[in-house]
């Protein structure tokens, strides 16, 4: 059984007919899908690693463990940096891009272009090292409870 609609002039014509649903269409949007996939443009599967995220929005406060008996965390200002909207990042020295798979964030431009980070929880990052080791220094997201 085959639909049928009205076009403009009020004549009766089968939906197989409609521009949207013919051969030629069919075929380069198709053929366009068929790129974006074997290119590997899905949002859902960005990476080995994961499905692609984006951080919390705010501002990510840098530090270095400190003593039990002094201080619980050494500042490390020059590491803060605050995550915009989208895949968008900035520090005091400009904005950069993140890309973020699984439980790792890599800033893709800007001036910590290179960087990475392992997510452990939502508002706690630890940067790694080059080899992809752990550091000793954590990003916390200032939220309503620690000071931010």
């Amino acid at each position: 059984m085959r639909k049928s609609e009205n076009n403009e002039r009020g004549n009766k014509r089968d939906c197989a007919q409609s521009p949207g649903l013919s051969a030629p269409n069919t075929f380069w949007q198709s053929c366009c899908c068929m790129l974006l996939l074997v290119a590997g443009v899905n949002p859902a599967l960005a990476g080995p690693e994961g499905p692609a995220f984006t951080l919390r929005r705010g501002d990510y406060t840098c530090e270095l463990p400190g003593h039990a008996l002094t201080t619980a965390g050494i500042a490390q200002p020059q590491e803060d940096f605050t995550i915009r909207q989208g895949s968008i990042y900035s520090t005091s020295a400009g904005r950069g891009t993140y890309l973020a798979t699984g439980d790792e964030i890599v800033m893709t431009t800007g001036p910590k272009k290179g960087e990475k980070y392992k997510r452990v929880s939502e508002n706690y990052l630890r940067k790694l090292t080059r080899d992809g080791g752990e550091s000793n220094l954590r990003c916390i997201r200032k939220v309503l409870n620690n000071n931010g």
